[in-house]
C-alpha cells in the first residue's frame, strides 16, 4: 500500500515538474529577452527620459522603445539612401579579415531565416550518419549549387544536421539526393524529437495535440 501512494506520489511530481519547466523556461527566457529591451532606455538623457517628462511611469517603455526603433531602422533600410548606406556599410566591413567572415555568415544565416526569398528548413529527412548503419535526422536547407555540385557526380542536397539537445549548433553536410529518405513528420516534430534526445515521438505529440493538452 505505502509503496503504491510512493508510485502516485511520484508520478504526480514528475508530472509536475513536466509541465513547469518548458512554461518556466520559455517565461525565463522572455523575462531575459525583455530586461535587456528595457535597458535601452538607459542610453536615452536623463532630461530627454520619459519618465522626466511625463507626469507618470510607462511601463514596458524598453520594449515599446526596441520596436519603434526596429521599425525605423527596417524603413531607412528599405528606402534609397538606406539600401546605398548598407551597401557601403557591407563594403567596409568586408575589408576586415576576422570581421567579414562572421558578418557573412550571420547575414546568410539571417536572410535564410527571416527572409521571404530564405531557404530556412524546407524539411526533415533522415539519412545515414555519421556512418552507414547509423542514422540520424537532418533538415533541408536547399540544393547544391555552383561549383561544389559541379564537382560532384551526383545531384546533392544541403543538410543541416542539427545536435542534441542543442539544436542550434550542428554540420552542415552535403547528400547525393538519392541517399536521404523523406519523413513524413513535420520540422516542428522533428525538432521536438531532437531536443527531447529522442523521449518525445512525433505521434506523442500529435496525441497531445488532439486531446488539447
Amino acid at each position: 500500500m505505502v509503496k503504491k501512494i510512493r508510485k502516485k506520489i511520484k508520478g504526480v511530481f514528475l508530472t509536475g515538474i513536466a509541465a513547469i519547466i518548458p512554461v518556466g523556461v520559455t517565461f525565463y527566457v522572455f523575462y531575459l529577452i525583455i530586461g535587456l529591451m528595457n535597458k535601452l532606455v538607459r542610453i536615452i538623457p536623463a532630461r530627454f527620459h520619459p519618465d522626466q517628462i511625463l507626469p507618470f511611469h510607462i511601463p514596458g517603455l524598453g520594449v515599446i522603445i526596441t520596436l519603434i526603433l526596429v521599425f525605423i531602422v527596417g524603413l531607412v533600410t528599405k528606402s534609397y539612401l538606406g539600401k546605398k548606406g548598407v551597401v557601403l556599410g557591407e563594403k567596409l566591413v568586408s575589408k576586415i579579415p576576422l570581421v567579414r567572415g562572421i558578418y557573412n555568415a550571420l547575414k546568410q544565416l539571417v536572410d535564410a531565416l527571416l527572409s521571404d526569398k530564405g531557404q530556412s528548413f524546407k524539411k526533415a529527412v533522415l539519412i545515414e550518419y555519421p556512418r552507414k548503419g547509423l542514422y540520424s535526422i537532418a533538415f533541408v536547407t536547399g540544393e547544391s549549387r555552383g561549383e561544389v555540385q559541379l564537382r560532384t557526380s551526383q545531384k546533392c542536397v544541403n543538410l543541416f544536421v542539427p545536435t542534441t539537445p542543442n539544436p542550434t549548433s550542428g554540420f552542415y553536410i552535403m547528400v547525393p539526393e538519392t541517399d536521404m529518405v523523406n519523413l513524413d513528420m513535420t520540422v516542428e516534430e522533428a525538432f521536438t524529437l531532437i531536443v527531447s534526445g529522442g523521449i518525445v515521438s512525433p505521434a506523442e505529440v500529435r496525441k497531445q495535440i488532439e486531446k488539447g493538452e
